[in-house]
């Protein structure tokens, strides 16, 4: 423990004694075990931060995790380069969170070539027809797992089924319906409704266990105090590498261009993208297929199996759908480099912002910690993510199991609902033996995904497939 106090008793200089070389290896072995969606990656990064290496002590590690639930994008993802910005200032952020992600675009990149070359091949279509049926249940699973956490009272219940009538049934935006729900939770708790001061966040109950001793301490590191030049001179950087490629894109090759669509939609994702991968990809595979006509209904299935199955944040799926939207439009160059282009052009514009609200916003973000109004926007916006990820779920449902669907547009209501007699038995069977396997025999992610693929290969040599 000595040790530890000296390393800790100078405050203007980090001297935690963890170099960058070690700090890389460390940040790339978290990277290549990111698998299972946020809540695995986020147990991972404590394991190995916390309990292993101890760089972080407890109260800091969920201090930061605190921090990135209030934020657009990734938490896990933004919990890596806010820990790495701690640690060794800007270049560790950078390279926590960069690392974070580059396992997912190399698997992603990868696999859209695959998908892209011999999606039509009939073994290849059988292995994604099973992949379908298991990310249908794990879909599912997120709804009950994000429910059970959020919605304690009725407020949060009533939250959550007008999040999903309105963005199911009224065909609300999904921005709307989060800037909405933010707004009513802020005014519930600012008026003292204790319904809307709950707490939030992934952590449970153990959060107050006692501090562990770590290298870098609990106090406040020299490079992270907030001040005004500070902060103009990160805005000012980081939103150039973000906004310039996008208006650079506009001004050279005009709106209707499938790169520029591609640089302004998934911009405008990065800023509204609360509540994790589930919530905003109802979102995006509602515009993808019937505002764009990038994807076709159950190709967002596939590309959401294929982040499941790989490291990194399960937002990677936009990187597919950037890929796919870039190789069906080229324009004067192949598919396979415009849909490479594509995707790396939807990556950066989706993960270069999260880095500006880290390097802006957490310096001045503490000052918010504690705050009721704030604490009760963010559990309004969680009980409104639960709608979301609803109707995400019943969307993947209908265009799984369902072959055929007609369009529903009576009054103020407009949906698409499932033609019954459409339906494919083998599909709607291998569906429900994934949710039996996820719900009543705890099966893990990756069992039930790689049961699901074995299943559809055998339902294909069986010849059952159409």
């Amino acid at each position: 423990m000595a040790e530890l106090s000296i390393i800790q008793a100078n405050r203007g200089e980090l001297q935690h004694g963890v170099s960058l070389r070690e700090a890389f290896w460390v940040w790339l072995r978290v990277a290549m075990l990111s698998f299972g969606g946020p809540a695995g990656q986020i147990a991972v990064m404590h394991r190995i931060l916390v309990e292993e290496k101890r760089w972080i002590s407890e109260s800091r590690f969920l201090h930061a995790l605190n921090y990135c639930m209030l934020l657009p994008g990734p938490e896990a993802q933004q919990l890596a380069t806010y820990v790495g910005w701690l640690m060794h200032r800007t270049l560790g952020g950078i390279m926590a969170g960069g690392l974070f992600v580059v396992p997912g675009i190399i698997s992603i990149m990868a696999l859209s070539y695959i998908y892209a070359a011999y999606g039509n091949v009939p073994f290849v279509v059988a292995l994604f027809f099973g992949l379908k049926a298991a990310v249908l249940a794990i879909v599912l699973e997120a709804v009950f797992r994000i429910g059970k956490r959020s919605l304690k009272n009725n407020a949060m219940i009533s939250i959550a089924a007008a999040a999903f009538v309105g963005i199911f049934f009224l065909g609300i935006p999904f921005p709307a319906i989060i800037f909405g729900a933010a707004l009513v939770g802020f005014i519930g708790a600012s008026s003292g409704i204790s319904a809307f001061q709950g707490s939030t966040g992934h952590v449970s109950g153990k959060q107050d266990a006692g501090i562990v001793d770590s290298l870098l301490g609990d106090e406040l590191p020299e490079h992270a105090r907030p001040t005004v030049g500070r902060a103009l001179r990160v805005a000012s950087v980081w939103l150039a590498l973000w906004l310039v490629p996008v208006i650079a894109l506009l001004i050279t090759f005009g709106t209707t261009n499938v790169f520029s669509e591609i640089a302004v939609f998934f911009s405008k994702m990065a800023m509204v993208t609360f509540g994790g991968a589930y919530a905003v990809l109802a979102y995006v595979a509602q515009q993808a297929v019937e505002s764009y006509g990038w994807l076709k209904p159950g190709e967002m299935l596939d590309g959401l199996g294929m982040a499941e199955t790989t490291p990194g944040p399960l937002i990677m799926v936009l990187q597919f759908v950037g890929f796919m939207a870039a190789f069906r439009d080229p324009g004067t160059l192949s598919p396979m480099l415009a849909g490479t282009l594509g995707g790396l052009l939807a990556t950066w514009v989706t993960f270069t912002p999260c880095f500006l609200w880290i390097f802006l916003g957490a310096p001045f973000i503490e000052v918010l910690r504690g705050n009721k109004a704030l604490n009760g926007a963010l559990s309004a916006i969680t009980a409104a993510v639960v709608g979301v990820v609803l109707n995400l779920a019943i969307w993947f449902a209908i265009h799984t199991i369902f072959r055929e669907v007609e369009p529903v547009r009576v009054f103020f209501l407009a949906f698409d609902a499932p033609k019954l007699t459409s339906v494919d038995p083998w599909a709607l069977a291998l569906s429900i033996a994934a949710a039996v396997a996820i719900f009543r025999f705890k099966v893990g992610m990756i069992p039930t995904l790689a049961g699901c693929c074995a299943a559809g290969v055998v339902l294909f040599l069986l010849g059952v497939l159409a």
